[in-house]
This record gives structure tokens, sequence and C-alpha cells, in this order.
């Protein structure tokens, strides 16, 4: 297809004709494969517009949506201009393009590609990530933002992201994740991550595992950028939580500990919170007017859907993208404190190249029933494969393969009655598809007035 396209349609079509590795099974996490010199090409040919506005550049295995979405509510509750980029989506495509958490539109998205063609053409097995990246660094330009958080796609240290000279660098909690690529131990993966960390620039960490800490505090000594670490150089403590936020205390040791509450809940949270909290102070230190009354606001209002999000009242529906062990320990600490209703139905449905075993091992003692659904996605895993994974951890309760996701939420929800507890997790792809089933407003959280109360 040649451009000019008439169409938001025409655009994504031409869009998707590129590689594309979050559908296809990424193999190799070389410089042979994922370089930055084709970004920089294509970036160069439009006037190189990342450096146009200053970044809050993340990555991490847990957390860096959060952090991201944190950081961008309270820069926008500060008054600036704010550009929010992603990934995955929920539920469209759009969603990953957010300024001051309005989608980009689809007349935009369509120019904007157009615009780019030319450049395209040029550059030989340019990606699909690479280019999406290309169009969030064009937008932001074009849409004047005063400041853009960037959400690294993979790794760090090789992603197309990784192009940026940020004001600061924020690496958010670090486990096991795409080990086939970015390495089987977690010095490998912070190597991988800290890539992002550039010369002189100031890095903000979630507290790590002491291997990968090690790797990170060398990589930022060697590239002679400060390391604010959370839990050493800025400390919180979590207090109350409920399905409908976090509080707790923070700030830089020494100092008095401020009161907080975020929109997002559950523990995790505060720890999440704290490190966009560190970020932000980065931020204002770096000139930007980023206010203590817009980073409470922001924190207070974030919009961040799939995170522990209840949906439903009854029976109670609670929707949360954890997609590896490490998350899916942290959704069951959640669901022990903070919801009741039993029994609990686990709606699941996860990719083919994830620590299944992992988060089974994790969620299957808290589940009454399994009910299995498979995101319409060329990597999600079958149902019967996840079925006889669960049986072989020695899983005695109902299991119910389901396919559909419509279908499987109606049997989960008849299985555990009006006063029990349904789960969806294991996907950011099997989310969206339960949101859209439920006819939530896309990629934003239902309004609190709007949301159910837990019995």
């Amino acid at each position: 297809m040649s451009a000019p396209f008439v169409s938001y349609a025409e655009a994504i079509d031409y869009l998707y004709s590129f590689i594309n590795w979050e559908v296809n099974r990424q193999d190799r996490y070389t410089s042979e494969v994922m370089t930055l010199d084709r970004p920089r090409r294509v970036l160069a040919a439009v006037g190189d517009p990342h450096y146009v506005y200053p970044v809050i550049h993340i990555t991490g295995t847990k957390g860096k949506g959060s952090v991201g979405a944190m950081c961008a509510a309270a820069c926008q509750a500060s008054g600036l201009r704010a550009g929010l980029y992603s990934s995955p989506h929920l539920q469209d495509f759009r969603e990953r393009f957010r300024v001051n958490n309005e989608f980009i539109s689809p007349e935009d998205f369509t120019a904007l590609v157009n615009q780019l063609h030319p450049v395209l053409e040029t550059v030989k097995d340019i990606t699909w990530f690479e280019v999406t990246t290309a169009l969030a660094f064009m937008y932001f330009a074009q849409q004047k933002v005063d400041i853009a958080v960037i959400e690294v796609g993979l790794g760090g240290r090789l992603d197309a992201t990784n192009v940026v000279k940020p004001v600061v660098s924020v690496i958010t909690s670090l486990s096991y994740d795409h080990i086939h690529l970015l390495g089987d131990t977690l010095a490998a993966i912070a190597a991988e991550k800290g890539g992002i960390i550039k010369p002189g620039v100031p890095v903000v960490s979630a507290p790590q595992p002491p291997e990968a800490l090690d790797v990170l505090a060398a990589i930022a000594a060697e590239q002679h950028s400060a390391l604010t670490l959370i839990g050493r150089d800025w400390l919180y403590t979590p207090q109350e939580n409920s399905w409908q936020g976090q509080e707790f205390l923070a700030g830089p040791t020494g100092q008095p500990l401020e009161s907080y509450c975020t929109a997002l809940p559950g523990e995790h949270q505060a720890l999440n919170a704290t490190v966009a909290l560190a970020a932000l102070d980065q931020v204002r230190l770096a000139g930007l007017p980023v206010t203590a009354a817009g980073i409470h606001a922001g924190l207070e209002q974030v919009d961040w859907p799939g995170r522990l999000e209840v949906v439903q009242r009854s029976p109670l529906l609670v929707l949360d993208v954890a997609h590896n062990a490490a998350s899916a320990r942290r959704l069951l600490t959640a669901l022990d404190e903070m919801f009741v209703q039993r029994p609990l139905a686990l709606l699941f449905g996860v990719f083919a190249d994830k620590d299944v075993d992992g988060i089974l091992e994790a969620l299957l003692p808290a589940a009454d029933y399994l009910v299995i659904a498979q995101a319409v996605h060329p990597r999600a895993l079958t149902t019967d494969v996840i079925e006889a994974l669960a049986r072989q951890q020695g899983y005695q309760k109902p299991i119910l393969q389901i396919a559909d996701t419509r279908l499987a939420l109606a049997k989960a929800e008849e299985l555990v009655g009006p006063g029990g507890l349904v789960c969806t997790t294991g996907s950011v792809s099997l989310v969206g598809e339960i949101r859209t089933v439920c006819s939530l407003p896309v990629g934003h959280v239902v309004p609190l007035a709007q949301q159910p109360v837990a019995q």
C-alpha cells in the first residue's frame, strides 16, 4: 500500500505490515537484530523530535506502567502538558499515545503515518515497535508537550526508546521475565535494563535483589550518574489500603515522611508511587515546575486500568495484568488482604513465552475454580496446555476450558455466585478483552462513584 493513507484503518494496516515482536515471539535480543541505528536514522530524517522536550525514561520488570502513569498524572496536575508513551495497550492501540491522558486521534495518527511513510521506505528491516516509537516522539513534539514519560518496550539497552536524552532514568522492580531474551539471571537482566542509564543523568531505582543492584550501581558509577535508591535514599511505609487506593508515607531519608494516597490499589503501589516521587523530584531539580500540590493530586487521580481494577460488584470482578511469577505473588497478597469474597474463580489466560508454572504456582492455591480462557492473540497459550500444567502442579479442584472470553466470564460468575470473587489475570490481552466484554471505557478506569463497593 502506498501513501497517502486516507483512513485510520489504512494507516494501521500499513503499520502492522512491519515485523512485530509483540505478535511474533522474538528469539534473539542482540545488536544484530535490535539496533538503535534504525530509530536514529528515522528520527533524524524528521528533525529529531525526541530532543525537543524533557523525558522521563522508565524501564523495569514490574510496575513501569504504573510509575509512568503516576509521573504523567502528577506533571499534568502541576499544569504541564504531559505526554505518555506506554505498551502494550489493553483495548485500543491509541492508548499507547496519550497527551494529558487523552489518546491520539485517528486523524492525527493517520497524518503522522503519512508524514513518516517516505522515510520508512528507505530504512531496511525497521520493526513495528521502532516505527511506533518514532510516531510517538513525533506526536509529542507536534503537540508541544512540556514533558514526555517514555516507557521502554523490552529490556532497555537495545530498545527503540533508548535514543532519548532523559532528565532522569527510572528502573522499577526487576524480576524474571523474557529470560530467553534478557538472560536467566537477575544480573544479566539488570545489565540490559541498566542500559538506559546515560552519562551524567540521574537514575532512580526501586529496591532490587543484591545481584541486580550491584550491576545497576556499577553502571551508574561508570556513567557518573547519581543513583537514588528507594529504601536507602527515599523511604516509604504503606498505610491503609483498599480497592479504592493505597495510602502511604514517603520522603527522602532524614526528612519527615509525608502522607500520600494513590488511586492504584495494592501495597506494591506504595513502592511504585515512591519511585515516581523520587523521579519527579529529579524533574523538579532539572527546572520543571512540578508542584507538591500537583504531585498529591496526580497520585490521587491517576487513571491506569487493569491494576487490581474492581469493575463489578456481584460477583466481585477484579482485573489485574500480572503476567510473571513475581507479579502473581503480589496479586495473591492483594487478594488475601483486600478481598474477602469467596469462593474465588481464577479466570486465566497467558502467553506461551511466560513463566506459566511460576504464575500458576503462585495463584492456584487460592483458587476454588480455574476457568481457562484464550485471548485472541498469536502468542496465547492453548487452554489444554494450561490445564495440563495446572494438573501437573497437583491442582485438584474444578478446571473448565472455555476459550471464548465472554463465555468464560459468564461461567466464572455462575460458579462463584453473587457473593463470590472472580479474578481475571495472566495477560494484558485477556484483561483487555474482559474490559471490552464488560463495556468499560477504553483505556480508562471507571470513575470511583460508579465503582462497586466491596461487600
